[in-house]
């Protein structure tokens, strides 16, 4: 806040970078930026007539990609910072008071966890509050949290505030260096098309600040601000209990659970959630409990990563006795899930999870409605790249399934559609570890997630079964769901774009390829461009993504495999399924086949040596 508006390097600028559209945009962010030390990161780019790093962080916008913005903490128009933050919030501000007549009463709701650099001087809390000066400057309400929270905790708050919208100051699993900016419609679910393009146009319209944008004593001065961290956290456990289902049973639980928080805001509401569940508290991993922006103990703060990245919640489970191990991410939307089975630890995936969830859900909800023959009122949802278990439970239980895009923005607003229509949703989920159970809140939710585990764990404790036991039972009725989930990475968007244009002209013909090694393909979706081959128009049920590329692949054996890039990192993920049928014992054959599918897909469609891609390490 050092810099008034318009104290532009006048020496810097003189003498220009040789590229007017570095030297418009430099003095652009120069006028407008009022952080210092952003600043002084521009001025030191220019000084050392950097225009490669010029280019690169300022002649490109973020887009609205997965619900709103996420990209490396910095300097630049094209990274994370004070002034893009307070541009997002104008240009939401713009959209919001067109669609909301009554904006001014609904007011918006914003949350953040604890990421933060200290070059650049963003945290998650300091880009909240100018995200809050912002709406506040307009006089719009905003229901600001006084501390940090789980990501969840903001769609629920809109839902339960009657809020026009919510903002999530998140990068969720990122790497430290990322921030970001997640948006919440008034449904709670992610914002979707056709808002988040019309938002971007409403930012494109808004860049240059309003001077009351950095005020951010006005977070503390005006009667519009509030603080809504005790009401909402009553409210939400009290309705964690509407999937708490055997609270006198899980008392006497035998079983030791550990909880790490990753770093993240997890620790205490993870307690709190234990406790509305009548369990013994999840033993803490003490080196990860507290927030910490360095993310020091693990090398990628995401617990999806699975048994490399939870070492030192294994070795602490090992020296407690307990069986269950339970990890959430830095914001707690995500949960990760391990066991201990004959001296060993199994780490579940996240379509392992979803099939044990959707079981127990779905259980519980026949015993409390015994009276229910039809089902057609009840619901479950999976995005299209995670295991069909879920369609497998509903051809024989007999419930509604639905299938969506990747992501949860998709979930969340389908799940808005059904309850319209009347239908109860019971459960979603997506693979990368991220499960709704019951519709409290519609988006993922490590919180819950981890009670529901826990209370899972206890109830089949009490009948002499494991998860993984259990898990093994499912696949015995439903039919074994083997799936493969991995990535690979590739920060050269023209690597990604030439990859999947291979993939559409095979051979050089304008057609896709109708095998993968020896292994023959009986249909294709690509929802990129809207083709499927397996419907009679050749048209895709689902929605078009054009902005981003996945191609399935269903192949003769039965296998099927997605090809997908992120909408938050520079991965192509892949994902391979053998879905058998029920009785099928042999499930190291299927295991096997799949393995050599899988390894035919990447080597032959991705080709990571020769396009320089990086194997995920393991």
């Amino acid at each position: 806040m050092e810099h008034c508006a318009g104290d532009v390097n006048a020496n810097l600028l003189s003498h220009g970078s040789g590229d007017p559209a570095v030297d418009g945009a430099a003095r652009h962010w120069l006028t407008w930026d009022q952080n210092h030390r952003t600043r002084a990161q521009i001025e030191s780019l220019l000084h050392d007539g950097n225009v490669i790093e010029l280019q690169r962080r300022l002649c490109s916008r973020m887009s609205f990609g997965t619900a709103g913005l996420r990209a490396a903490m910095g300097a630049g128009f094209a990274l994370i910072n004070d002034l893009t933050i307070i541009q997002s919030t104008q240009g939401l501000y713009k959209y919001l008071s067109i669609y909301f007549p009554d904006l001014g009463k609904r007011g918006i709701v914003v949350g953040y966890d604890t990421r933060g650099q200290e070059a650049s001087g963003c945290t998650s809390e300091r880009l909240a509050k100018l995200t809050a000066a912002v709406m506040l400057s307009k006089d719009i309400p905003v229901y600001l949290f006084s501390t940090y929270v789980p990501t969840p905790f903001v769609p629920y708050a809109v839902k339960n505030l009657g809020a026009a919208a919510g903002v999530m100051l998140t990068a969720s699993h990122n790497p430290k260096e990322d921030n970001g900016y997640k948006v919440y419609w008034v449904n709670g679910a992610q914002i979707s098309a056709p808002h988040d393009k019309e938002i971007l146009k409403c930012i494109e319209e808004s860049l240059e600040p309003w001077p009351e944008s950095w005020n951010e004593n006005l977070c503390s001065s005006s009667p519009l601000r509030s603080d809504p961290l005790v009401c909402i956290s009553k409210c939400y456990m009290e309705e964690l209990t509407s999937v708490c289902f055997h609270r006198e049973l899980n008392a006497k639980t035998p079983l030791k659970f550990v909880h790490s928080a990753f770093h993240g805001v997890g620790h205490n509401y993870v307690q709190q959630a234990f406790a509305v569940f009548n369990l013994p508290p999840p033993i803490p991993v003490p080196e990860q409990k507290d927030p910490d922006s360095e993310f020091s103990t693990v090398s990628c703060p995401n617990p999806e990563e699975g048994e490399s990245v939870l070492e030192l919640s294994l070795r602490l489970a090992g020296k407690e006795g307990a069986t269950i191990v339970l990890a959430t991410d830095p914001d707690a939307d995500r949960l990760a899930v391990a066991e201990k089975c004959d001296n060993r630890w199994k780490v579940f995936t996240g379509n392992e999870m979803a099939a044990l969830l959707g079981w127990w859900m779905l259980l519980n909800w026949k015993d409390r409605h015994p009276e229910m023959v039809d089902m057609e009122s009840v619901c479950m949802l999976a995005t299209t790249v995670s295991s069909k278990i879920l369609k497998a439970f509903a051809q024989i239980e007999g419930f509604h399934f639905e299938e969506t895009l990747p992501g949860f923005k998709w979930i969340g607003n389908k799940i808005h559609e059904l309850e319209k229509k009347g239908k109860v949703v019971l459960f979603a989920f997506e693979e990368s570890i991220g499960f709704m159970c019951g519709s409290m809140v519609p988006d993922k939710d490590g919180v819950s997630a981890a009670a529901v585990v826990a209370e899972m764990a206890a109830y089949l404790n009490t009948k002499n079964l494991t998860l993984n036991r259990q898990l093994e039972n499912i696949y015995e009725i439903y039919g074994p769901h083997i799936s493969r989930t991995s990535y690979v990475i590739c920060h050269d968007p023209p690597t990604i774009k030439r990859i999947f244009s291979r993939l559409r002209n095979w051979n050089g013909k304008d057609e896709y390829p109708d095998s993968c090694g020896v292994y023959r393909i009986t249909h294709i979706r690509d929802v990129t461009t809207g083709y499927d081959s397996s419907q009679p128009d050749h048209k895709c049920v689902l929605p078009l993504t054009k902005n981003s590329q996945m191609v399935t692949f269903t192949f003769h054996s039965g296998i099927v495999a997605t090809l997908r890039t992120s909408g938050t990192e520079p991965k192509i993920k892949y994902y391979t399924e053998f879905c058998a049928l029920p009785g099928k014992r042999d499930v190291s054959s299927l295991e096997e086949e799949l393995q050599k599918v899988t390894t035919a897909l990447v080597e032959e469609f991705l080709e990571p040596d020769k396009n320089n891609l990086i194997r995920r390490s393991v």
